[in-house]
């Protein structure tokens, strides 16, 4: 039985579609305007305020909060400087 091999076109051809540089450029497709609204999802909304309010219920917070305090105060330091770092990128007023 004779095995065809693929031509150094077609593998080619494989070759960019795996890369991701597909020949044509695709057009843009959002889901139904039934099931996404803005940037969120009520779905999405809605699994994140049961998580919340399951983790609020069973989880001791005080001791997550006593746990990311942190460890030194060169922790502390470090932290804060980070967090000034982030900041100075933020487009919000007032940060």
């Amino acid at each position: 039985m004779k095995h065809d091999k693929p031509t150094s076109q077609s593998s080619q051809s494989s070759t960019r579609q795996q890369s991701g540089s597909p020949r044509e450029p695709q057009p843009n497709q959002s889901p139904p305007a039934a099931t996404q609204m803005g940037e969120g999802s009520y779905e999405g909304t809605r699994d994140y305020d049961e998580g919340l309010k399951s983790y609020l219920e069973t989880a001791d917070v005080k001791a997550d909060a006593e746990a990311a305090k942190p460890a030194s105060p060169q922790e502390a330091v470090e932290l804060k400087k980070a967090e000034q770092e982030g900041l100075s990128h933020s487009k919000a007023p007032g940060q």
